[in-house]
């Protein structure tokens, strides 16, 4: 059963059944052409080349050559007995069924075949009969029963290419469109990891150290315990705003308030709080700010935060220096602040560090962070002049 299946399909065994027994009706029928009243083969003789073409038709799909070589024979032997409807259907389709199921040079074989055994039979029966008329007639029988047939499978065959290109290039497109689906969620998780990182790690880090000073630091007295309390309430505070705001940025239909963006012109009550006992932070401001992008100002703001946030955890005594200046279409940021000799005060993942170059490098701008003659030196520069009509 497995090599018979191997052999044929279902569909063309029941189109094989059904040929012979149309081909049987036709026959008994007297549908056949009689070349002369002494040469007239008897009905079971002329069953010979119907069942010979209907025994080979099961190969039409998948051995559409093979059937075709076996037809041929057989329907020769119904045109020498006198050519029969029924075998020139059943023949025409193997034509159809080979340059359909064939390979594209094969159908353009059958076509030039065809074609010039029809003129031939135009030409030989125009001479034999002595009639042009005849020889006309002639040739557009077998156009008909062999031309036919070839052609119309080749535009079948033109049909499901083009076919079957509009679906693989439905398919692309949908693969590409999935693919920028993908790359635009990875880019907003991406974006919105950075505004998580930058904002909570930044408030929470305070927190920590200064609660740790509370708790650990011996000798406080009251003025510096309520200095670190306020420092503690005011990131608590500021940070659960925050969060608020990221909570509302990821709902869907909310759209963020450019009022709550940090501005550049807030890096003074920044710096101011960003202090541990040993440790303060000082803002220099050079040149006169522009009207900056909202995209820059975003990006320079959280790259001072990040650089500052990474300098409570892990720098030395002494300050922090903040410089920002406004000069040749730039934003240019440098943070410097003290080596740890004793290593880091917090524990970190260096996804800062990650999250300050991509804001950098997604602006087109640089960004370098790095030890500096006995200094941690973080610093950028984002170009306005390219970006001035951001929104």
């Amino acid at each position: 059963m497995h090599s018979l299946r191997r052999l044929t399909t279902p569909q063309d065994a029941l189109i094989a059944a059904a040929a012979f027994a149309g081909g049987l009706v036709v026959l008994a029928a007297h549908g056949h052409t009689v070349w002369s009243e002494s040469w007239n083969p008897p009905f079971a003789v002329r069953l010979v080349p119907l069942a010979g073409l209907c025994a080979a038709m099961p190969l039409r799909r998948t051995a559409p050559l093979t059937w075709l070589l076996l037809a041929t024979p057989f329907n020769f032997v119904d045109v020498a007995f006198g050519p029969s409807l029924a075998t020139a259907m059943i023949y025409g389709d193997a034509l159809y069924a080979a340059s359909l199921y064939g390979r594209r040079r094969t159908a353009e074989w059958l076509l030039g075949t065809t074609l010039a055994a029809s003129l031939a039979v135009a030409a030989a029966v125009a001479f034999a009969l002595r009639g042009v008329a005849v020889g006309v007639l002639a040739a557009s029988l077998t156009g008909v029963v062999w031309v036919t047939p070839v052609l119309t499978a080749m535009a079948v065959r033109e049909h499901r290419s083009r076919a079957e290109a509009e679906r693989q290039r439905a398919e692309q497109v949908a693969r590409l469109a999935e693919m920028d689906r993908r790359a635009a969620v990875t880019a907003e998780r991406a974006r919105m990891a950075r505004e998580l990182h930058d904002v909570i790690a930044n408030h929470l880090s305070a927190v920590a150290l200064h609660s740790s000073a509370v708790l650990k630091v011996q000798g406080l007295d009251r003025e510096e315990v309520n200095r670190a309390m306020e420092v503690i309430r005011e990131n608590s505070v500021r940070g659960l705003a925050e969060m608020r705001r990221m909570i509302g940025l990821l709902r869907e239909g909310d759209a963020e308030d450019p009022a709550a963006r940090p501005r550049l012109a807030e890096l003074d009550r920044l710096v101011r709080h960003t202090a541990r006992p040993d440790l303060s932070a000082r803002l220099e401001v050079a040149g006169e700010q522009p009207d900056l992008p909202a995209a820059v100002e975003l990006a320079a703001y959280r790259i001072v935060q990040e650089a500052l946030t990474n300098a409570l955890k892990h720098a030395g005594s002494g300050y922090a220096d903040v410089r920002v200046e406004y000069a040749g279409g730039r934003v240019v940021i440098d943070v410097l602040s003290p080596l740890g000799p004793d290593g880091s005060r917090l524990p970190g993942t260096g996804s800062g560090l990650v999250g300050m170059r991509e804001r950098a490098v997604m602006l087109a701008g640089k960004f370098d962070a790095g030890p500096d003659g006995g200094r941690w030196r973080v610093h950028a520069e984002l170009p306005v002049d390219s970006l001035s009509g951001a929104a």
